[in-house]
């Protein structure tokens, strides 16, 4: 069996050849730097895909190095928009900044008494681990480097409809610039979580709520419905304006 991966020294795809068997990614990759070439570098962590550390693409999808299972003709890269420190080793900092900058933690709490449906509310969100595999995946980057991204605008749902906080209104005013309207709801962050978890709908609803706190869409905001070319009326045309 034969498997790609791309070098970051010269920049291209290297085959190596792998024993037939059905073998996790990441115990294929050791098995690659202890017997033919030990300057291949990757992070790996947990062997449990609980740790998010072994994230990286292949053929095109992000996966847990540690979780996906090797198949013959699979080309292996980096995660994208992460610099590449190198081969498959990428610096995460620049995307765990967006937790900073969506001030996505508590801010106030409060006392509150929690029922079971309230537990379940963002149960799956606190699975999170952080892995990057949606910011890998979300489109958005590619035009807009600032963007909040899936995780940290999951987190920012998490914190936000926890009872116990006691400041939600903060959380959602640090998230509308770079973040809940930039989102293109395409998916494909939900589609790529290994943990199951659905960053769409949790930037939908953040949507919904921003509304109730008197944020609404940008781009809305800027068709200037209701001015004077539309005869102000406020809903893109004058209902006594006649026909």
């Amino acid at each position: 069996m034969q498997i790609k991966i791309l070098r970051s020294e010269t920049n291209t795809h290297q085959s190596y050849r792998l024993p037939a068997g059905e073998i996790p990614l990441l115990s294929a990759l050791v098995y690659i730097k202890e017997t033919q070439d030990a300057t291949l570098t990757f992070s790996a962590g947990c062997r449990a895909s609980v740790c998010g550390t072994c994230a990286v693409r292949v053929n095109g999808r992000e996966e847990l190095a540690c979780a996906y299972k090797v198949k013959p003709g699979d080309v292996i890269e980096p995660l994208q928009y992460h610099p590449v420190l190198r081969d498959l080793k990428v610096d995460k900092n620049q995307a765990i900044a967006t937790l900073k900058k969506g001030t996505t933690w508590m801010q106030q709490f409060q006392e509150a008494s929690l029922s079971h449906e309230d537990e379940k509310r963002t149960e799956k969100q606190t699975d999170c681990i952080l892995c990057d595999s949606c910011y890998s995946a979300c489109p958005v980057f590619a035009v807009n480097p600032d963007f909040l991204g899936p995780f940290a605008l999951t987190r920012a749902y998490r914190y936000s409809e926890d009872k116990r906080e006691g400041d939600a209104k903060t959380i959602i005013d640090n998230v509308q610039t770079n973040g809940v309207w930039d989102c293109t709801l395409c998916g494909e962050c939900t589609a790529v979580c290994p943990k199951g978890i659905d960053p769409k709908m949790d930037i939908t609803m953040l949507r919904g709520t921003s509304l109730q706190h008197g944020h609404q869409d940008p781009s809305f905001s800027s068709q200037n419905f209701g001015g004077p070319d539309f005869g102000g009326g406020g809903f893109g045309f004058d209902p006594n304006g006649g026909f």
